[in-house]
């Protein structure tokens, strides 16, 4: 299990960077939201390079999701990652779900 942030550096493309808790405190503070929802995505689903909706924390639990971004690097997320998404700009990062089984995953919208 991993906590992510994904976000877009000056060159308007998307990177990540692996947080914990020890060197990221806030991660532990209450954050506010404004809802909650769970979003299911069959094998094979894709979406295109694509910027953020908003800063939003998305919490993978069933199945497997790799993210594209614009060097080239992939990453999968697996069951218990958490990713903070704040790649709201630029060119934004690919999606799929790999493997045979759908991917289930909690959306969390940060206010």
């Amino acid at each position: 299990m991993g906590i992510y942030r994904l976000y877009t550096g000056d060159d308007g493309q998307s990177h990540l960077e692996e947080l914990d808790l020890a060197s990221h405190p806030l991660l532990a503070a209450a954050q506010d939201t404004s809802h909650i929802a769970f979003r299911e995505w069959p094998a094979g689903h894709f979406i295109d390079w694509h910027p953020a909706p908003r800063a939003q924390y998305i919490i993978s639990l069933t199945g497997e999701v790799e993210v594209g971004l614009g060097d080239g690097t992939k990453v999968i997320y697996h069951p218990g990652d958490a990713r903070l998404v704040e790649d709201t700009t630029g060119q934004g990062h690919t999606t799929r779900v790999i493997g045979n089984e759908p991917s289930i995953h909690v959306v969390i919208p940060l206010a």
